[in-house]
């Protein structure tokens, strides 16, 4: 991947220091928190370039603080056109709802045997948060994985007044 192009900043928030990507047309293409399994870093070549991310560190800012259950952002994310209908999926999940991997498969008309793979596109998914992988559990209620860790999944969860 080419790092020439690539526009980033870091926000404080109650999960920690979040790490925001953009692409040349300043759609965010990451969001990424420290430890994060498959987790962005700043890379040489990088732009430092803030103000790009205004409205994003307005917008998170309003979430964390309980008043946003909507984002309103322009996202763009490289993955294979399975990965890309279950991110679409993930973006139709409302604020403070929760679904399981089986009801995002059959969402997108995938067989109740591809819920390892549905797992695994959710567990890719570059823009935690903004895209609320956080909102998929398991069939049977429990909290599982999560890229930004458990811990956070719990955090969101709990602040969209689900736990």
């Amino acid at each position: 991947m080419t790092t020439t192009e690539t526009h980033y900043t870091t926000l404080d928030s109650p999960l920690g220091p979040l790490l925001l990507t953009a692409d040349p047309t300043g759609a965010l293409s990451s969001l990424s928190v420290p430890g994060q399994r498959n987790g962005r870093t700043v890379q040489d070549g990088w732009r430092h370039t803030p103000d790009l991310f205004r409205s994003a560190e307005e917008q998170l800012a309003a979430y964390f603080a309980g008043e946003l259950k909507e984002f309103r952002l322009e996202l763009s994310s490289a993955g294979s056109e399975f990965r890309k209908r279950v991110w679409t999926a993930l973006e139709t999940l409302p604020y403070g709802a929760t679904t399981t991997y089986g009801e995002i498969a059959a969402r997108i008309g995938a067989p109740r045997a591809a819920v390892r793979a549905v797992g695994g596109a959710i567990g890719a998914n570059p823009l935690l948060i903004l895209r609320p992988c956080h909102r998929v559990i398991g069939s049977d209620g429990s909290l599982t994985g999560y890229a930004g860790g458990l811990e956070r999944k719990t955090t969101l969860l709990t602040l969209e007044g689900v736990l």
